[in-house]
């Protein structure tokens, strides 16, 4: 039986994984990165660290896997942009979905363009690349001007693997100049942004099938097809495809989708929606801060545990109640997105006493992130969408402690796929299709057997149910107190 490698791009690393068509893995690599904060507000990473880890990781498991590969698919992290100069070569570094030096520009979109957002699906938030296209134009002309092609890295990965320059329309749906009903640029977005569309990478379904040129330990001319973005893909890799069932997935960052048939974004504008097919689209809310949270926790809270620190915090974090007597933590690290898309948010513990301690400031803060998980799911439902269902994956999953503390946090069952490499599987089923390997990429929903299904704790669902609200009205204070102005009006286009 032949496999199908799904590559998955992430913020801090990238997986390759092979499939077969029974959902059986053949081999896995990873290859770490870093997130780069050289000045405040900055998040930016190095593209050509992150493309030749990509390599390095398909290599490795085209020389674990003992079967033949019959293709690969590309899944990416969205929101991502580099402008590229006329040799090709990158200009900027990668301005990630971290990135916050847009946000005056975001603030001036949302109050004079708010229907930007149910054109495109894309939320007016430091981290779309319109407003972040809108920055460079204001605050670096040189650099706007200079700039053959703007891109992020799903555009850079296809071309590194193919020679091709092209981004599927479901990142594409991630950048807030791509007309959701039509799947092509938005003339009027790429006016506000000052570009036009042959500073674009040209525009393809997630099932174009390209052909392997780089040399990555596959034969040249291996099926390479184009993928789609990590969201998404999370969706169709986790069996979170049909109605009322949400997909949950909490990394670096987090985000709760579902996957709806036709494109909407609901009045309120506390959704995003992005494309994964024409037929297929997810609908929901990301955060910024998710498995990051903890790590930070790790470092300011923790420096004198070496090895692993993570593992050290949790067992005093579990013995805490829920609430943590009183403890709450609005865990804004990285400023915020979901529900509210708000520019100004900024991390704050509130209510502490000289009772707390570590594990107290331990489970605050991974409480923070179940609750705005939480304020998401809301969302969701008041944007028309049932959920009764929630299937969870990612590197938090693998804590009793995070999966339990969730679970009673949306005060809904959660199902954990055994397989946590969600994305890379989605990525792998949509090539799969492609090629004709699968009829169906939601046939996916039922390869995919659930390890554990938690049923949330009533006590400890009560409690976070009556705390959900004033962590709500605390948030929504905190950022209107630090939010930015908006900035001026656009120079002319150089």
């Amino acid at each position: 039986m032949d496999a199908f490698v799904g590559v998955d791009i992430g913020t801090t690393s990238v997986k390759a994984v092979a499939f077969d068509p029974a959902g059986k893995q053949h081999g896995a690599a990873e290859r770490r990165y870093e997130l780069a904060e050289p000045a405040p507000g900055e998040a930016v990473q190095d593209p050509a660290e992150m493309l030749d880890a990509m390599a390095d990781a398909i290599r490795e498991v085209a020389s674990q896997t003992s079967v033949r590969v019959a293709g690969l698919s590309v899944g990416a992290a969205m929101h991502s942009l580099v402008g590229l100069g006329d040799d090709g070569r990158p200009l900027t570094p990668l301005i990630t979905w971290a990135d916050t030096r847009a946000a005056a520009q975001a603030t001036r979109l949302r109050a004079e363009r708010p229907e930007l957002h149910e054109r495109t699906g894309t939320p007016l938030h430091p981290m779309s690349p319109l407003c972040k296209l809108l920055w460079f134009r204001e605050q670096q002309p040189e650099t706007f001007a200079a700039a053959r092609r703007w891109v992020g890295i799903k555009e850079l990965a296809l071309e590194r693997l193919t020679g091709e320059l092209a981004l599927d329309h479901s990142c594409a749906s991630g950048t807030g100049l791509m007309a959701l009903d039509r799947l092509e640029w938005d003339d009027e977005a790429l006016a506000i942004a000052g570009i036009g569309p042959e500073r674009m990478a040209p525009l393809v379904p997630a099932k174009q099938a390209f052909e392997l040129s780089a040399d990555v330990g596959l034969p040249a001319g291996t099926p390479v097809v184009a993928g789609a973005g990590d969201g998404p893909l999370a969706n169709l890799g986790i069996g979170a495809v049909k109605p009322g069932v949400a997909a949950c997935s909490i990394g670096t960052s987090g985000a709760l989708r579902v996957m709806v048939e036709r494109p909407a974004v609901d009045p309120g504008r506390s959704v995003f929606c992005y494309a994964l097919t024409p037929s297929r689209w997810v609908v929901g809310g990301a955060i910024n801060n998710g498995g990051v949270v903890l790590r930070w926790t790790g470092e300011a809270l923790a420096p004198d545990l070496r090895e692993h620190p993570e593992e050290e915090l949790l067992p005093p974090a579990a013995d805490v109640p829920a609430g943590s007597e009183g403890l709450m933590m609005l865990p804004y690290l990285y400023g915020e997105r979901a529900p509210h898309w708000t520019t100004g948010a900024s991390g704050a513990y509130v209510g502490m006493t000289q009772r707390h301690r570590r594990g107290h400031l331990v489970r605050a803060a991974i409480e923070g992130v179940c609750l705005q998980l939480a304020l998401v799911l809301a969302a969701v439902r008041h944007a028309g969408h049932e959920v009764h269902e929630v299937r969870a994956t990612g590197g938090f999953a693998r804590s009793e402690l995070w999966r339990r503390m969730l679970t009673s946090a949306l005060g809904t069952p959660i199902g954990f796929p055994a397989t946590h490499e969600s994305s890379a599987f989605g990525a792998a089923l949509v090539g799969m299709e492609a090629l004709g390997m699968i009829d169906s990429f939601e046939a996916g929903a039922d390869m995919l057997p659930l390890e554990q299904v938690i049923e949330p704790d009533p006590e400890e669902a009560k409690v976070y149910a009556e705390l959900l609200p004033r962590f709500e009205r605390i948030g929504e204070a905190l950022a209107a107190e630090s939010a930015p102005p908006a900035a001026e009006e656009p120079r002319p286009a150089p």
